[in-house]
């Protein structure tokens, strides 16, 4: 829901970084990579009850995967390129809420179990969604740039990281963020299918 806003006002300093990433001869799948691995850091960090170490590395693999596109726009996008990035997105968003039911299973095991639950509906709904657009050449006017169809709904990246923050930041209260956020996740799971009966009927 938020994401088209901040990607417009972040864009031009996304822009001015990736000039200058290029310019020293760095790739976009480098960044992606880089990105995932620190993101990787970061469940790890939460996992071990580091939560505000797990806060910062969550907050930089999320800027480094805004770059990774910012890049590949400033040089020559790829399908490859495409495919590694939503493919690590979606494992970067699962590793969170399994970090904080390693770190407090007693408490957190099932709620972060429900979230995974609406993170497969949310990702599965998107996926599904794009591979038919794409069958259909349909264009996302709202997300041009992007290397597939981008479809939003209330539970996108910017409010999953908003998420994922509160949890960091308060990690006692993590079963009731994370079951609040998984019935946002499951409000946009019906949004989406509903919007895609209705668009490939």
């Amino acid at each position: 829901m938020l994401d088209k806003a901040l990607q417009q006002a972040l864009k031009p300093l996304m822009t001015r970084a990736a000039r200058g990433l290029v310019r020293l001869g760095v790739g976009a799948d480098a960044i992606s990579l880089a990105g995932f691995a620190v993101g990787m850091g970061a469940a790890t960090a939460i996992a071990l009850q580091h939560d505000w170490v797990g806060l910062a590395l969550l907050l930089i693999s999320r800027l480094m995967d805004g770059l990774d596109g910012a890049v590949a726009r400033a040089t020559q996008p790829t399908d490859r390129g495409g495919f590694l990035d939503i493919t690590l997105d979606f494992l970067f968003y699962a590793s969170i809420p399994l970090a904080f039911a390693i770190a407090e299973p007693a408490q957190n095991a099932l709620p972060a179990a429900v979230l995974l639950a609406a993170f497969i509906g949310t990702g599965s709904s998107f996926l599904a969604f794009a591979a038919v657009a794409e069958k259909r050449k349909l264009q996302s006017l709202a997300f041009p740039d992007k290397s597939f169809y981008f479809l939003g709904g209330l539970t996108e990246a910017t409010e999953t990281i908003l998420a994922f923050t509160a949890m960091c930041l308060w990690p006692q209260w993590f079963p009731y963020i994370a079951y609040g956020f998984a019935v946002l996740c499951g409000i946009t799971i019906a949004m989406r299918i509903v919007w895609g009966w209705q668009r490939f009927g």
